[in-house]
């Protein structure tokens, strides 16, 4: 994978950012859709964003499907359960395919969005902190305006002003959030609340190609995030939304036009996360010393501290947590390129701590998160293979 470290462990010898190193420049899920924007004929990309380095089939038509919570180690477990992506390949050179840090939906999306990691687009974390107080990227309520917040051009804008007709299938709430402007506006937008909706969404979208008869639809799925997080990825459950899956994707298939591309990826995997491994500021006077806001996700949280109490606060995890996490400062995150190149202004956007939580322990303060998070079996968010190793799967009708 790249650059991750299992789930149990940390390596013997590793390094201050425990050995993690995110996807390089044209690799990863950030290349998605400039690989696809290559396949459709499309020769630039917006400035600081990288053409992948691996290569999909020429096309007139790219439907890519984002599954949210389909992590590679979890539906390698449970390929059984998926005979219709267990028939597609991954395409030459791109092996090791992984999302970047940290491992969490508004992250990942903004940086397939804009083919920029974390560190370039600024929507770093699931929650984060915003003028002193806590501020969810995916709720995005009373926060910043999307646009200025992210400004930089989308790659779905992009693609429209290449003469590419650009299409979101999403549900429909999602059709004007916060985080839909921020990271995946541009093209037109197709409401879909059931699995038949989202086929005719994808099939009507495919038709309505430009002049030039070029299709690029993004597709949106979350059953499986779902089952995830309640049931926990291991479970009964999440083996039955991947068998629903895989029969949307066998019938898309037999849909779609003759040459359409179908690459299939995710934006993070899922560890099981039992409450009895479960470190609580709410209840732990050691871990909360110092701290005046923790934000991130539980899997990897990140705390904004009193004056002065940067180094008391690392000190203080790294005694708590031992082997049970990776705690950096902001500089040390950077320095070591978790959240890759960081434009400037957006260093403050990270936590002055950075943890990556590893096994299956979680950190998060319960006072702040409501009963519904906390009681979730499945997380993400951090460093491990199980949670940024993701799959990047094609075929061609």
């Amino acid at each position: 994978m790249t650059g991750a470290v299992p789930a149990g462990d940390v390596p013997a010898g590793a390094t201050p950012a425990g050995g993690y190193r995110p996807p390089g420049p044209g690799t990863g899920l950030p290349s998605v859709v400039p690989a696809a924007l290559r396949s459709l004929g499309v020769p630039d990309l917006p400035e600081g964003v990288h053409p992948a380095s691996w290569e999909l089939p020429e096309a007139r038509v790219v439907v890519v499907l984002l599954v949210d919570g389909l992590g590679a180690e979890q539906l390698a477990r449970r390929s059984g359960h998926a005979r219709t992506l267990r028939a597609m390949s991954s395409p030459a050179g791109a092996e090791g395919f992984a999302c970047g840090f940290p491992s969490t939906t508004a992250t990942s999306l903004t940086s397939l969005g804009t083919g920029l990691p974390a560190g370039g687009h600024g929507i770093i974390g699931w929650q984060t902190n915003w003028r002193g107080r806590r501020f969810n990227h995916l709720a995005w309520q009373d926060g910043p305006d999307p646009a200025s917040h992210q400004p930089l051009p989308t790659l779905f804008q992009h693609a429209a002003r290449r003469d590419v007709t650009m299409s979101t299938v999403s549900w429909p709430q999602y059709a004007d959030s916060g985080l839909t402007r921020a990271s995946l506006r541009g093209g037109g937008f197709v409401g879909a609340s059931t699995h038949t909706e989202r086929t005719e969404g994808v099939l009507r979208a495919v038709a309505q190609g430009g002049r030039r008869g070029r299709s690029l639809v993004y597709a949106y799925w979350d059953e499986i995030d779902k089952a995830g997080h309640v049931h926990g990825p291991d479970s009964l459950e999440w083996g039955e939304a991947v068998e629903a899956l895989d029969a949307w994707v066998a019938d898309l298939l037999g849909r779609l036009p003759a040459g359409a591309v179908l690459a299939v990826t995710a934006d993070h995997g899922m560890v099981e996360a039992p409450h009895g491994s479960r470190r609580d500021l709410a209840h732990e006077p050691a871990l909360a010393s110092g701290v005046s806001l923790l934000a991130g996700e539980p899997r990897a949280p990140q705390a904004w501290c009193a004056p002065g109490a940067v180094d008391d606060v690392v000190a203080g995890w790294r005694a708590e947590l031992g082997e049970s996490a990776v705690v950096l400062s902001r500089e040390e995150a950077v320095e070591a390129g978790w959240f890759g190149p960081v434009r400037p202004g957006y260093e403050e956007r990270i936590g002055e701590v950075v943890a990556a939580m590893l096994g299956d322990a979680t950190l998060l303060d319960s006072r702040d998160l409501r009963p519904a998070v906390l009681g979730l079996r499945g997380h993400h968010g951090s460093i491990t293979d199980a949670e940024t190793a993701i799959p990047l799967l094609v075929t061609q009708t």
